[in-house]
């Protein structure tokens, strides 16, 4: 196949602009009474339906001719392992006891490996996915959980031809990696759209699927800015083009041969296409595999709080206009956060000027900065708006991946009792019981809840609960702030007052 240029996918437009006609017409219309007398009237002024010269394609044959020698297979070899830790499982003693030339045993030490015989041999972990050329060079973008754990990459083309590459960098928050493919050769590459991809539009995935090399689907984009539970930094597109195992790594092309996404998700019960799917967009992946390309690996800045988001009830409680932000459960030890003075109850509204809309949103603003740089903080504390400046500190010098390496976000518990009586507590007041179908036990307040603080003020005794719900009442609030802890951690929690 002949080997195309990157000039023709980066400057060859595919898709016709779309066109929109509407007209709009006056019609009169006589409408007949029922005492036979005649009344004329003019309706108003009526606009067509909306009618769309669509850019469909006849078919997806010229993006992909042009596309497809970029995208590679991925062969992932990791280290060596016993026979027995590859299969993950040890054969059953009855079929291990099965005589040589039974011809079940053969299957089964394939199963389970060939255990208990002398013969097995250590093995070597394998994996596969997609991948795709972004320069001429050989730089080769994927997902960084297609080359996890591995040591050996081998890339093959879409002519079948195979090169070893080398691993660059990773990053596993946003599930990137890049290779290099060190050879005498210019490859064909692809490069990233520089416009968010559009609800509705064409795409085209190219791919591995269950090692079937060059495979090529269809369909649209389903949806931007998917949350799908991955980690700090979602923001996915959803496409419906099939993509199933394999296809991890692989890119997702518009109608121009742009990379709109890096396949890295699907959403399916049986383990086969559903028809959701989710790609990174080219805007995490463009600012992520530069860094990897500079020094393998991506610097983000850490600020060390843990957050919750700002409820409606919330935000009344604590005389916000508006139920946005980031509500700091507590700061954490020797963090940037603690050391610039954030304390448990405030909440962060904004960095350097840009609103903070949601703890999602603050986690990536934050690892937009690099480490060391100084963030303007506008928080709300004691009713009114603040700026603190914070020096941040490095994300990857901490050992965060277990939490994705995010400021963690709590989430309010459940309420497992119900039933409401107040102790004194070593470090607080312990809720020794909730009453049943309180206000309390529905914003999950439960038995061996200990409140920290109420109102913003910290509390010893049973008084200073009472004092602090007292003085909300007062100043006219709807609900009262109040700081607990259990087994889960610290979080905030807005009881609002039953109304009389």
């Amino acid at each position: 196949m002949t080997q195309h240029k990157t000039t023709g996918i980066k400057t060859r437009g595919w898709a016709r602009k779309h066109i929109l006609r509407a007209g709009v017409a006056a019609l009169g219309v006589s409408g007949v009474l029922a005492t036979g007398a005649v009344l004329n009237t003019t309706s108003p002024v009526l606009a067509e339906p909306v009618r769309v010269e669509s850019a469909s394609p006849l078919n997806f044959a010229d993006v992909v001719e042009q596309v497809q020698p970029a995208v590679v297979s991925v062969k992932v070899r990791g280290k060596l392992q016993s026979a027995a830790s590859t299969q993950g499982s040890e054969m059953p003693r009855e079929f291990r006891d099965l005589p040589e030339d039974h011809p079940m045993r053969r299957f089964f030490e394939r199963r389970f490996g060939d255990q208990g015989n002398d013969r097995a041999a250590p093995r070597r972990s394998q994996g596969q996915g997609s991948g795709f050329f972004i320069a001429e060079d050989g730089l080769l973008v994927t997902n960084e959980h297609v080359i996890n754990g591995g040591e050996e990459f081998t890339i093959v083309m879409d002519d079948g031809t195979e090169f070893e590459a080398e691993l660059v960098g990773a990053d596993s928050r946003t599930d990137l990696a890049l290779l290099k493919v060190n050879a005498d050769r210019d490859f064909t590459y692809v490069t990233f759209a520089d416009q968010p991809s559009r609800v509705g539009e064409w795409v085209v995935a190219v791919g591995n699927p269950f090692g079937l090399g060059g495979s090529v689907t269809a369909g649209i984009v389903s949806a931007n800015g998917r949350d799908i539970g991955s980690g700090p930094y979602d923001d996915f597109i959803q496409i419906d083009a099939p993509v199933n195992r394999g296809n991890s790594g692989g890119p997702a092309f518009n109608m121009r041969g742009e990379v709109i996404g890096v396949n890295a998700a699907i959403f399916s019960p049986s383990g086969g296409n559903v028809g959701i799917a989710f790609a990174i967009p080219a805007s995490t992946a463009t600012v992520v595999i530069a860094d990897l390309q500079d020094d393998g690996m991506v610097e983000r800045g850490w600020l060390g709080v843990q957050i919750q988001p700002v409820t409606e009830e919330i935000a009344e409680s604590l005389g916000l206009d508006m139920a946005s932000g980031a509500l700091v459960t507590r700061p954490q030890d020797d963090s940037p956060a603690g050391e610039a003075g954030i304390r448990a109850g405030d909440t962060i509204l904004a960095v350097d000027g840009t609103i903070v809309e949601d703890p999602k949103e603050l986690a990536k603003l934050i690892a937009s900065y690099a480490p060391d740089a100084k963030a303007k903080l506008t928080i709300w504390r004691n009713g009114e708006e603040q700026d603190v400046t914070v020096t941040l500190g490095s994300l990857n010098d901490l050992d965060r991946r277990a939490d994705a390496g995010a400021d963690s976000m709590v989430k309010p518990a459940s309420a497992e009792t119900l039933g409401l009586t107040l102790e004194k507590a070593e470090n607080g007041v312990l809720i020794s019981g909730v009453e049943a179908e309180s206000l309390a036990a529905e914003k999950g307040l439960a038995r061996g809840d200990v409140i920290l603080n109420v109102n913003g003020a910290p509390v010893a005794t049973i008084e200073d609960v009472t004092k602090g719900v007292e003085q909300v009442k007062q100043d006219g609030r709807k609900a009262v702030l109040m700081q607990v802890q259990n087994e889960r951690g610290i979080r905030f929690v807005a009881v609002p007052f039953a109304k009389a």
